[in-house]
């Protein structure tokens, strides 16, 4: 693997009708690619992950949040539908999808996860580490992490 990539500025994306508008600050232009049996079944396919060191969010009005798990929660858009973030609520750090950001559309995948339970038509092509569901899980536990 090269060198990290710089962290760009500030990118702005929305929601399908842009009642939802985020800004992402400090922004890792590449982006992290889950295939986990939950994001499948909430996106439809996987979950393309894009974080920063900040983010703004407008039209909470307008945002609907799920808890998926005893650890995550997904947020929503009320009105259009349109899948918004992740929190990993154990350190609160979000990660959004990286389709509502235009200036991500060619961003690199950093890597996958969950790459094991990949639905066969989902499988993506490129030279990046894939990480299986007990190898995420083990690593989230050496960071001290617990999933109950």
């Amino acid at each position: 693997m090269g060198e990290p990539l710089q962290k760009v500025g500030s990118i702005a994306g929305h929601c399908l009708c842009g009642k939802v508008g985020i800004t992402l600050h400090g922004v890792k232009p590449e982006v992290e690619v889950c295939q986990c049996s939950m994001c499948r079944r909430w996106g439809g396919a996987f979950y393309s992950a894009l974080s920063g060191e900040s983010f703004e969010i407008s039209g909470e009005q307008h945002i609907a949040i799920y808890r998926s798990s005893e650890w995550a929660e997904r947020a929503f858009c009320k009105d259009c539908g349109s899948n918004l973030w992740y929190r990993f609520l154990t350190t609160g750090n979000r990660s959004f999808l990286a389709g509502l950001f235009e200036a991500a559309a060619n961003y690199p995948v950093e890597r996958e996860i969950f790459a094991d339970e990949a639905a066969s038509w989902c499988k993506l092509a490129g030279d990046h580490p894939r990480l299986t569901g007990a190898e995420v899980v083990a690593e989230a536990k050496s960071e001290g992490f617990d999933f109950g």
